[in-house]
């Protein structure tokens, strides 16, 4: 019995992991998010500038397609005939990790139903 105990917490415990880091990185995308001032050009829940709403981004777009936002947004706003000014800043000296947290936070911004 202590032998199944053993391997049950084991297993459990390997299938929350991924679920843990995954929520870390979503934190720490919120944070970047607030690190690099996003919301002086963008909005979420009511907080920032109303001329980008995000609200529902990760409803609109796939992980790639905020990649790509966040690192090549002078292509990605001539692709989608975007005019705002200023334009969007890239992102793509900021550390991977730190690219990959902002993605997987962007991601969860998604339609309430």
């Amino acid at each position: 019995m202590k032998l199944f105990t053993t391997i049950l917490a084991g297993a459990l415990t390997l299938a929350l992991v991924p679920a843990l880091r995954a929520d870390d990185k979503v934190a720490r995308g919120k944070q970047v998010f607030e690190e690099q001032k996003c919301k002086l050009c963008h909005r979420i829940d009511g907080v920032g500038n109303p001329k980008g709403v995000l609200d529902e981004v990760g409803s609109k777009h796939d992980a790639d397609t905020l990649r790509m936002w966040l690192t090549t947004p002078k292509e990605m706003a001539q692709k989608s005939g975007s005019t705002r000014k200023p334009p969007m800043r890239s992102f793509e000296k900021l550390p991977k990790d730190d690219v990959d947290a902002l993605v997987a936070f962007l991601s969860t911004l998604k339609k309430k139903i």
